[in-house]
């Protein structure tokens, strides 16, 4: 079988190679990592034993965060290394994790290459974030003996539409994972018609509830705001938008700065993804707003002194400082159909928090957002726009959603203790 999963990723290597070329060109991907892709990987402590952390993308590896720390705190003898998929995932990883853990890039699911990886690595388990469970990674931990445990598991309807159609292929997958700590019921009995055993599927809960930290500001939000001459006007913060969604955003800014009461609102608009922030500043313009792009101040010695009613968060890592100086966060990548993007950091945060429809990356996030009035879904540009006079006229309104959301991310936490200790079990027995 492995054979043939060799040569089917081939031919889909060979048939988007010409993808890979031109986003390496155009939009700078891809350049780096190719050597640890083909499984040349290397531990700072080979004379450890390991845990090797796996999370495809910057969402899983904010996820990581608590139980990497936790793992060092209980499991200090063990080396730790952390791989990931994309290059804004490796970005966040080593700005999280490089001066204590290895980083690296994935290794293709090519057998020799994560024969190759194995073999460098020699880890004791293997943690796979979400989901990420491939089909020659498995089978050779399994013939290898290496636990494989997926940590905060789910399977997004997608998937799960997709893994039925072929579920004769994927049972034999998922039947060699060890353990699936899955974060709801419904994951849980997911995977288990997927193929993992039905006594290896614990749910533990989400871990991102652990990593949503519960403050009023973050490090290095004042610099931002004098950088940007944010001063006592409301900031509107647009965040991890996707395409199509900016024009939406700017078409009802420009009907809510039109009238006299809602002059002193800013926008803030944070793509998701680096390529599009010379797209989404061409949008800016064509909409007719003067506006600033902060990448352009975020290294300056002094402050902007202008106040450019639309702001362009170029950069990465500064999302949460702009949710922190924000009146209201509208969360991206939810008015359109790509499944949404991270609502915890917000709610969190106390923001009044606001949302389209499409949210099946984070259903479950939504449904007790929603239930306990903690966060508020919009269905088109419409209402979205009444949402907003909502919330900038009826500030008493806006704090209610705030403290709502904050109150379910602090009680949903905990899912960090139960996944360590079923994680310890393995680990114990290697010492």
């Amino acid at each position: 079988m492995r054979f043939v999963l060799d040569l089917l990723y081939l031919l889909a290597g060979i048939a988007y190679s010409p993808v890979v070329i031109y986003r390496a060109i155009r939009h700078k991907r891809y350049r780096t990592g190719w050597g640890q892709r083909f499984g040349r990987v290397s531990r700072r402590s080979p004379e450890k034993k390991c845990i090797w952390i796996h999370a495809v993308s910057v969402g899983e590896i904010n996820a990581a965060k608590t139980i990497i720390r936790e793992l060092e705190n209980r499991f200090g003898d063990f080396e730790i290394v952390v791989s990931t998929t994309t290059d804004t995932g490796f970005a966040r990883a080593r700005s999280l994790f490089s001066d204590k853990h290895e980083v690296f890039y994935f290794p293709f699911d090519f057998s020799l290459v994560v024969c190759r990886a194995f073999m460098n690595i020699r880890p004791a388990i293997c943690l796979l974030m979400e989901l990420e469970v491939w089909p020659n990674f498995v089978s050779i931990a399994k013939r290898l003996d290496i636990p494989v445990v997926v940590v905060n598991g789910r399977i997004s309807d997608k998937s799960f539409s997709g893994y039925k159609k072929i579920r004769p292929f994927v049972k034999g997958v998922f039947g060699k994972v060890t353990l699936v700590l899955a974060q709801t019921d419904e994951y849980a009995k997911r995977f288990r018609e997927v193929g993992a055993a039905a006594e290896n599927v614990v749910v533990t809960g989400s871990l991102k509830y652990d990593t949503a930290q519960i403050t009023d500001k973050v490090e290095g939000t004042d610099a931002l705001a004098e950088q940007l001459n944010i001063g006592s006007e409301r900031l509107w913060v647009a965040g991890a938008t996707g395409p199509g969604e900016e024009k939406i955003i700017l078409d009802v800014f420009t009907q809510l700065a039109q009238a006299d009461q809602f002059k002193d609102l800013r926008l803030v608009i944070v793509p998701r993804k680096p390529e599009r922030f010379d797209e989404v500043a061409q949008a800016i313009a064509d909409a007719g707003f003067k506006s600033i792009r902060y990448s352009l101040l975020k290294n300056a010695a002094s402050a902007h002194p202008g106040k450019e009613p639309v702001i362009l968060g170029d950069t990465m890592g500064d999302l949460r400082k702009f949710y922190c100086l924000a009146t209201a966060i509208f969360v991206g990548r939810s008015l359109v159909p790509i499944g949404g993007s991270d609502m915890m950091e917000a709610a969190a945060l106390g923001k009044c928090t606001i949302f389209g429809p499409h949210t099946f990356n984070f259903r479950q996030t939504v449904e007790v957002l929603l239930a306990d009035s903690g966060a508020i879904l919009v269905r088109d540009r419409q209402e979205l726009l009444q949402t907003m006079r909502k919330c900038l006229l009826e500030p008493d309104f806006a704090r209610g959603i705030a403290e709502n959301g904050r109150e379910v991310i602090r009680r949903n936490k905990g899912a960090t203790a139960g996944s360590v200790e079923q994680i310890g079990k393995f680990l114990s027995t290697t010492r």
